[in-house]
């Protein structure tokens, strides 16, 4: 293994804190009484009451500054919360014959990035900073490795910034530590998923879990990954959705369902598309779309104010703005107010050249439903900013949705459009057995003119129809998206903790 210069030295302090009689690894409890954010609270706002009361506290985590100063050092202690500064005299931790541990610990084997524990009490400088002046002193953990220093001046300016989207994806570790604020994302997406869940108890509806290893792949439009399980010597691939299993669980008597599901689909990769994505899906019994988008508008203007206190988003240069009620159009009526051009009627010949005419790419395999599809995303979807229903889809499009009770040739489908993108997607779904069977057959056809997107005829969920499905409204909603809006992230990447990345490559190539 090739090591730095600075790994090696690291590597030597290991040796001479062992040396010392130091564990470096302690396997021993570490008794935490605050961090560093509830400490400078309560000081900032007791300062009085502190000075008297405030005796001892403990801390842990990484050291991020460190500053000698003869007899004494100053350094930063970074925790989950923030950064803390403490202050050690040397007489107070290696009293007595000890005094030479100091100058050895401190300035020599003390690195940035070591995680330590500390004991102490809290008190104001001279500078008017919070600080706990050390009384006991604990390795905790030894850091091999050195941070990348990120420094800010005194104008506030930063500099050597760990910000190669390249590293910080792929070294997520690292940008958590160097970049605290990375962390707001995340701790953002937590509050949509609780608040979600709350909403969703509270209706009575039941969190499930389905299978993620399926036999058949199907729910959505989508190529899926596979693998063989060696002691049934069968295919088996990851779900695309969870769709139809949500659905047999309507068959078997749940009157709503939810999971929160990893679903994988091998496809390309872009900042709003990763191979592995998680999305919630809801599915009501005796509901229809329209109920739906009722629930959708009440529910997402709830996790906004949950996440950010707010129903306006500040997303890049737009404001977006959540409140009851979102704008509706049908997907023609978009199509026709963006392009200038009435679809509805249109052969697929006729789309072909109108494709054409408006410069969207195509392919021979696209039957009528993608040519469709492929214009208004084109077209359409980059003009709605704020959240818009785009509702009543051809039948081509939507082949698990039911048909439209009023408009023939449409499915009673809508998706929400938000900031240019799809968000979630909805439909009556579709609950009769021999309707159904007609549209997975008409998807193998598609699939046999090249669309490798088409879905595969699932005979299992068909014998679950036929044993009878309640009108059911379903609800698809991509969390990741919806986290890129709420968290004003630019990139998918940036809600995901480990994004999929490219090999890495070798170093020495």
């Amino acid at each position: 293994m090739h090591l730095s210069e600075q790994e090696r030295v690291r590597r030597d302090a290991l040796q001479q804190i062992i040396d010392l009689g130091i564990e470096p690894y302690p396997a021993d409890e570490f008794e935490v009484s605050a961090n560093a954010k509830e400490i400078k609270e309560f000081y900032e706002h007791n300062e009085e009451e502190s000075k008297r009361n405030f005796q001892e506290v403990s801390l842990a985590g990484r050291i991020m500054m460190k500053r000698i100063m003869g007899k004494a050092a100053f350094a930063e202690l970074q925790d989950s919360s923030g950064r803390i500064q403490i202050y050690v005299q040397r007489d107070a931790i290696c009293p007595g014959e000890n005094k030479d541990l100091f100058n050895k610990l401190f300035k020599k084997l003390l690195d940035i990035g070591d995680f330590v524990g500390v004991k102490g009490k809290v008190f104001l400088t001279k500078t008017g900073e919070i600080t706990v002046k050390v009384s006991s002193f604990t390795f905790l953990s030894k850091s091999l490795r050195p941070l990348p220093i990120v420094k800010v001046d005194a104008d506030g300016k930063v500099h050597d910034a760990f910000s190669d989207p390249e590293l910080r994806y792929r070294q997520r570790y690292v940008d958590l530590v160097v970049n605290p604020h990375v962390k707001e994302a995340f701790v953002k997406r937590t509050l949509m998923y609780n608040s979600i869940r709350e909403f969703l108890n509270g209706k009575g509806y039941l969190e499930v879990e389905t299978p993620i290893l399926q036999p058949l792949y199907g729910g959505a439009a989508a190529r899926p990954f596979k693998t063989h399980h060696n002691t049934l010597d069968m295919t088996l691939y990851m779900r695309i959705a969870n769709e139809l299993y949500l659905k047999r669980l309507i068959v078997g008597g749940f009157d709503g369902v939810y999971e929160f599901s990893k679903d994988f689909r091998n496809e390309g990769m872009s900042r709003f598309h990763n191979p592995e994505f998680t999305q919630i899906e809801l599915y009501v019994a005796y509901k229809d779309y329209e109920w739906m988008m009722n629930l959708v508008e009440e529910m997402l203007e709830k996790v906004a104010i949950d996440t950010n206190g707010t129903t306006k988003v500040q997303v890049g240069e737009n404001v977006i703005d959540f409140k009851r009620p979102w704008k509706r159009f049908t997907m023609f009526e978009a199509i026709e107010h963006f392009t200038g051009i009435d679809v509805s009627e249109m052969d697929e010949d006729q789309l072909r050249e109108t494709a054409k005419q408006l410069h969207v790419p195509i392919d021979k395999s696209m039957g009528k439903g993608k040519l469709i599809d492929e214009i208004f995303g084109e077209k359409c979807e980059a003009n709605l900013i704020q959240p818009t229903f785009i509702t009543d889809y051809p039948v081509e499009m939507s082949p698990l949705a039911k048909k439209h009770r009023s408009k023939p040739g449409l499915v009673e489908r809508f998706e929400a459009i938000c900031n240019g993108k799809e968000i979630l997607n909805s439909f009556s779904e579709l609950n009769d057995p021999i309707d159904q069977r007609k549209r997975f057959e008409e998807q193998l056809e598609l699939g046999k003119r090249g669309d490798d997107e088409a879905m595969v005829l699932d005979e299992d969920f068909l014998r679950a129809l036929e044993y009878g499905m309640p009108p059911t409204a379903g609800l698809g909603v991509g969390m990741d998206r919806l986290a890129m809006i709420m968290t004003n992230s630019n990139s998918i990447q940036d809600v995901l903790f480990f994004p999929q990345m490219r090999p890495e490559k070798n170093e020495e190539e």
